[in-house]
């Protein structure tokens, strides 16, 4: 039920960010506000930005996806295998489908940008967030931890690249991190039922990393909120009549807000792990189980 319901809730919010973000002049104007400020520390990001964004392509795709599988095959977790692959190619064919299928009304907002169509998700966000993902779900159990922290930094700064470079729109971004934890939490489904691995007899309990993760994700969304916020008082002005403030302040909302959404999406799914691959019983655990189950009791004391 906890999946069903996480997987409801980031399709919801996928809904909603389509809706407000696209449908609406309000929407478009904040995103277009945003994107109109990347040139604020350009210079600074230039090299980093096109490092990240010039790395993601078919072939480096391909290769990470075949070591996530590798990975997981490894420790013979070969229904991981599969599912792992099935977030990553699921998650980036659906973003392609949401993308070209997808309807962006002209409202007047952005007329430079009117002939590029709908943008919404980011590709190359969603092959940031679906790599990150896969790896999250493959990691061994010692380094599942620290492998989500920095996986999110990695995510999340792919997804700030494509606003700082230009490419995206802050919604894109956010909408390719829900479309990748759509996947992920669907996905995980399949773990809890066709999965038959006897998990060891200990308490399951998900990393300090993930909830860490999950609580900078709610605190950083309700910043990005407050400064979105403020770039809604003036999104019936020109561009030219915004204050540098101003730029800055929208351009920094979309960034927390992708920012946040990678800590949410990411942290889920890795606090997720540990209940959907359990760790198995070794063979001192299989023996110590089984003397406990046929040992029999002890005489009571006279």
């Amino acid at each position: 039920m906890w999946l069903v319901a996480l997987t409801a809730a980031q399709a919801a919010a996928l809904l909603v960010v389509y809706r407000l973000f696209v449908q609406t002049r309000t929407g478009q104007a904040v995103d277009t506000i945003a994107l109109t400020a990347n040139w604020i520390g350009r210079d600074e990001l230039e090299q980093p930005v096109n490092v990240v964004l010039n790395a993601m392509s078919v072939v480096s795709l391909a290769l990470v996806t075949a070591l996530v599988f590798f990975i997981a095959v490894f420790r013979r977790r070969f229904l991981l295998a599969v599912v792992a692959t099935v977030v990553i190619a699921g998650a980036n064919i659906t973003t392609q489908l949401l993308k070209y299928r997808g309807l962006r009304p002209d409202l007047g907002i952005d007329p430079d940008r009117v002939d590029v169509g709908n943008t919404l998700p980011s590709g190359h966000t969603t092959i940031a967030a679906a790599v990150a993902i896969a790896l999250i779900m493959v990691l061994p159990r010692a380094i599942t931890g620290a492998g989500a922290l920095a996986l999110t930094g990695w995510a999340a700064f792919a997804g700030i690249a494509t606003l700082a470079a230009g490419w995206h729109r802050p919604s894109d971004a956010v909408a390719a991190f829900l479309v990748a934890g759509v996947w992920a939490s669907a996905s995980g489904l399949l773990l809890l039922i066709f999965d038959r691995n006897e998990p060891a007899p200990d308490l399951v309990r998900p990393p300090r990393s993930a909830v860490l993760l999950v609580q900078i994700g709610i605190g950083a969304m309700a910043v990005a909120v407050a400064l979105l916020w403020l770039t809604h008082d003036v999104v019936d002005w020109s561009i030219e009549e915004l204050s540098v403030r101003r730029l800055m302040v929208a351009y920094a909302g979309g960034a927390v807000g992708i920012g946040a959404t990678a800590c949410l999406v990411l942290g889920l799914v890795a606090a997720s792990v540990p209940y959907l691959v359990p760790r198995r019983l070794s063979m001192q655990d299989e023996t110590e189980t089984e003397t406990e189950t046929t040992t029999p009791p002890a005489d009571p004391v006279p």
